[in-house]
């Protein structure tokens, strides 16, 4: 055993051309470190609302309208920012987000929505996008917040009453199906199947 422990000493202090096995692994985690830290700190930096509202079309555009709605300003003072609802919390959703993401910056940089006439003319695919993406998820996102589990339906209307126990608690739908337009006013909908 002594001796299988001096050979695996031998071969990390050996040196390579220049350096040690020993040294270039080290270096190889110092390294890895340094890049993980950076690409933590970089991921976390493009989840904020002052990140998401940098850009003129976000701020000027859906930013605007979320400030008018309960999920901005409410009674309770807990505010929903943008990554709240369009970002995964876990880690690896998180990032499969962050890299579907990524073709937005094309759209930035080509000005596909850069004045309001291109929004208003691009909302209802772009909001397709995001409903289906919650649709796929099963509104992943107002679940981090709004669990089936922790409502007290006695001090919900009749109708949502009925709704929740009819299609939430059964799974039959999940949040998005009948809660499209709660942050953000809603795009021209004639036409949308199913939209009553």
């Amino acid at each position: 055993m002594f001796d299988l422990l001096k050979r695996y000493w031998k071969v990390l202090n050996s040196p390579s051309v220049h350096f040690s096995l020993a040294f270039l692994t080290l270096g190889g985690f110092v390294a890895g470190v340094i890049f993980w830290g950076g690409f933590n700190t970089a991921l976390e930096a493009t989840n904020t609302e002052k990140f998401c509202i940098s850009c003129h079309e976000m701020r000027d555009n859906v930013f605007a309208e979320l400030k008018s709605t309960i999920h901005y300003s409410n009674r309770s003072g807990v505010r929903a920012t943008c990554p709240d609802c369009h970002v995964p919390h876990e880690w690896t959703d998180k990032i499969a987000r962050k890299m579907q993401a990524s073709k937005e910056v094309w759209g930035k940089i080509f000005g596909t929505i850069s004045t309001r006439d291109k929004f208003v003319e691009k909302r209802l695919e772009l909001a397709q996008h995001e409903w289906a993406r919650l649709k796929a998820n099963n509104s992943l996102e107002c679940r981090n917040c709004h669990s089936a589990e922790s409502m007290d339906i006695t001090r919900q209307s009749p109708r949502a009453v009925e709704a929740h126990e009819k299609f939430l608690f059964t799974g039959e739908k999940t949040c998005i199906d009948c809660h499209k337009g709660i942050a953000h006013h809603l795009p021209d909908m004639s036409g949308v199947p199913e939209w009553q």
